[in-house]
């Protein structure tokens, strides 16, 4: 359910994720490498948090890592890692200045062992916490979410005997990495690029997609207001029927 904000005079949606995208665009614009551009769009990510908190969103997913970006250059990769281990470590500090619960997808079985201790201690220490859910997609990719969710449904079919005939949507969602967040109302790619790229495949089903020409890195406030506006300015309809 989308919140009104008064001071906006915008329907703000309960539920935006971000593909953060354009990060290398950025940098080689400027002549810089490319991890400069990463570590410019992880600032970024830290004030559109505050700017989703302060518009009144309940929901922020953003697709930092994924599963096919292992595919770039060991120095790019070894960059990104080394920004991200920063960035876990602000985060758990962030999340309680804020109030924020944080939430990791993806599987973690390739980071290494110190991430994946910032990563429990960052779930942990905020997992109480009652403002914005901020879900980080890292080491994500959907139709891996798919299929260790088929995996894991399968097994408790086996060991609980469910019948095939009593698999339902919404059973299906409970064993994805979201299944405690509602799906996105707005998903937002920046850098103009039109493609979802493996990316909540089965919970954009009824999304509203937005694609500013914005590289990652100029992303601000202003752009995510700009998005809601666009999204505003739609019909929402679900199965020809418009969202009263």
């Amino acid at each position: 359910m989308d919140f009104y904000n008064e001071k906006l005079g915008l329907n703000v949606p309960e539920h935006i994720a971000i593909i953060l995208d354009g990060n290398g665009r950025w940098a080689k614009k400027r002549l810089l490498p490319r991890n400069a551009g990463h570590l410019q769009g992880s600032r970024v990510l830290e004030r559109i948090c505050d700017d989703a908190i302060e518009i009144g969103l309940k929901y922020l997913t953003v697709y930092v890592f994924s599963t096919e970006n292992w595919k770039r250059s060991e120095s790019e990769v070894q960059g990104l890692m080394k920004i991200l281990r920063n960035y876990l470590k602000t985060c758990i500090k962030r999340a309680g200045e804020k109030n924020m619960k944080v939430v990791i997808l993806g599987k973690q079985d390739m980071l290494d062992e110190d991430i994946i201790r910032s990563i429990n201690e960052l779930e942990e220490s905020s997992k109480n916490n009652t403002g914005l859910v901020f879900q980080i997609a890292l080491n994500y990719g959907a139709r891996d979410e798919m299929v260790r969710a088929m995996r894991k449904m399968t097994k408790d079919m086996i060991d609980k005997g469910i019948a095939p005939e009593m698999i339902t949507e919404d059973m299906f969602a409970s064993y994805l990495d979201t299944a405690d967040a509602p799906d996105p109302d707005l998903i937002i790619r920046t850098s103009g690029e039109k493609r979802i790229s493996n990316f909540l495949l089965w919970q954009c089903a009824y999304s509203e997609f937005d694609f500013p020409e914005v590289l990652w890195p100029d992303f601000n406030k202003k752009r995510l207001i700009e998005a809601v506006e666009r999204y505003n300015k739609r019909d929402r309809r679900f199965g020809g029927v418009k969202e009263e």
